[in-house]
């Protein structure tokens, strides 16, 4: 498992990036502003990508990795988080006024991208790694992430 770091800061300015985590070349924690500095090849390479809540420095750049990206690929990028995280995104950024929704464009039956709801304390087993959702305590509902090789054992709660 690869993990490179693209911005782990509460803000941007004097090379500063807001948190976003690359894992291998697919997936996404969090898409901070460190996502604008991947290339069009990587930004289409993405398949997942895993919010840990809904404040702005977390889903920056989803909007525009998608715009850039999705004619780019040939499935939806998955987008996972908790359902009050999706609702968020759903209601004030993918509404049609913000920004596009699209979960619905270019069209219905062929998105640029899917929600999936994961609910904290659940877990998505991935090719190659699985992903549990841990819930945090913050101003919204929140979780982090525990990543693992597929070839382990799942965790006991």
């Amino acid at each position: 498992m690869k993990i490179r770091i693209l911005g782990a800061s509460g803000g941007i300015g004097a090379h500063a990036r807001t948190t976003s985590i690359l894992v291998d070349q697919n997936i996404l924690i969090d898409a901070g502003t460190g996502v604008g500095d991947l290339t069009i090849a990587e930004l289409a390479a993405v398949d997942h990508v895993f919010l840990t809540h809904s404040h702005l420095d977390h889903v920056t750049m989803l909007p525009f990795l998608l715009d850039t990206a999705g004619v780019e690929r040939e499935r939806p990028v998955r987008v996972h988080a908790q359902e009050a995280t999706l609702g968020i995104l759903q209601r004030h950024l993918f509404n049609g006024k913000l920004w596009p929704d699209f979960s619905r464009l270019p069209t219905p039956e062929a998105p640029f991208m899917a929600y999936e709801t994961l609910p904290a304390g659940a877990e998505r087993v991935l090719p190659s790694c699985r992903i549990r959702s841990i819930p945090v305590t913050h101003a919204v509902p929140a979780v982090g992430y525990l990543i693992r090789d597929a070839r382990q054992p799942r965790l006991q709660r």
